[in-house]
């Protein structure tokens, strides 16, 4: 462990040389902006510190001291990023330039690591080093596997495969590596590219007033052209996310045609973060939808299009189930007939635009 630990304070003196070395870049008054600096360091300095971070971060592990090194490095990072001054407090620093403290990074990877168990196949050899709750049907390591220990043995052991076997457990949500709709050439982009369109836009600090009112117009144009089309069908999609961390976000969908309410729904999404609910919301419009013989185009008003490309990506992330029920029912509802498309629409949260809004409400 000792010798863990030399390596850390060596990987925590080489991303502060290199910290040290990026404010040649440029000061807080001429040469990269802060956000361009934010970025240099998340991309070049933060993995070096992290690098084989499971070896001396998981649980019951004595590593508060540890820290002290890469947190200084990322106090110098702040200070160059914010330009502030060096008596400045590390949180309020940490915070102005977007970096959450080193502790809880380490603890968010650490967790994302454990849960990436769950992504791997049900014959990868791994499984047969863990417990007879998750090894499934591979046959156990004969010398190395937890199940051969016996438990005063794995009270007293502690360590990255020990946590990760625990925390998998705790995983509600089944994730599907092989799924069949994410294999290349089969995979919804693959084959219907042309019938999937998103109409984003982006709002730039500088002129947003400007821009939100061109937006506004183009939505209500495209309204109107809308409600000319018979059989097509548009819907708007909206998450709603509880203050309190007790309660469970919401996820919310209507779907219109010739100007006419078809549908509603609300869903308990769980505690999941927005992106997800949203993605929740989407699926369910997507799919009541495609379920109707005389739709013919579809369009989602959305204020997340990460959420829109997300919903069309059946590959392994956080809502996978919803990505792969939509990818199911948009490639059945393409083979029915051709000429069918569907367009994600993105509507600024702040218009409060008519269609998008009802969702909201």
């Amino acid at each position: 462990m000792a010798f863990v630990f030399g390596t850390l304070q060596l990987l925590a003196a080489k991303a502060l040389s290199t910290v040290k070395a990026m404010k040649m870049l440029g000061s807080s008054t001429r040469g990269l902006r802060p956000v361009q600096k934010h970025v240099l360091y998340r991309a070049c300095v933060l993995p070096i510190v992290t690098y084989g971070f499971c070896l001396w971060y998981f649980a019951a592990a004595r590593c508060k001291g540890a820290l002290h090194h890469p947190s200084t490095m990322q106090r110098s990072a702040a200070l160059w990023i914010t330009g502030a001054f060096r008596t400045s407090p590390t949180g309020g620093v940490e915070a102005l330039a977007g970096l959450p403290p080193i502790n809880l990074l380490f603890r968010r990877l650490s967790e994302q690591a454990d849960y990436r168990f769950a992504t791997l196949t049900p014959t990868h050899p791994v499984w047969a080093f863990l417990s007879h709750f998750n090894c499934g049907t591979i046959a156990p390591h004969p010398t190395l596997s937890i199940q051969t220990m016996s438990e005063p043995e794995i009270f007293c052991t502690s360590g990255t495969l020990f946590e990760s076997d625990t925390n998998v457990l705790a995983l509600t949500e089944t994730l599907l590596p092989m799924n069949p709709l994410s294999r290349p050439g089969v995979r919804l982009m693959d084959r219907f590219a042309d019938q999937v369109h998103f109409d984003d836009c982006k709002i730039s600090c500088g002129d947003a007033d400007k821009e939100l009112k061109q937006r506004t117009k183009h939505l209500d144009k495209l309204r109107d052209k809308i409600l000319e089309n018979i059989g097509t069908y548009y819907a708007g999609t909206d998450a709603s996310l509880p203050l309190s961390g007790r309660y469970q976000a919401i996820a919310a969908s209507i779907l219109f045609s010739g100007g006419v309410e078809r549908w509603r729904a609300r869903h308990v999404a769980g505690k999941v973060t927005a992106p997800d609910a949203e993605l929740y919301a989407i699926c369910s419009a997507i799919v009541n939808a495609t379920s109707r013989d005389d739709c013919t185009d579809i369009f989602i008003f959305t204020d997340l299009m990460a959420s829109a490309h997300r919903a069309v990506d059946p590959s392994i992330h956080s809502g996978q189930g919803h990505s792969v029920a939509v990818c199911e029912a948009l490639q059945t509802w393409f083979t029915r007939k051709d000429g069918q498309s569907i367009t994600f629409v993105y509507v600024p949260s702040r218009l409060q635009w008519d269609l998008h809004y009802k969702a909201h409400k």
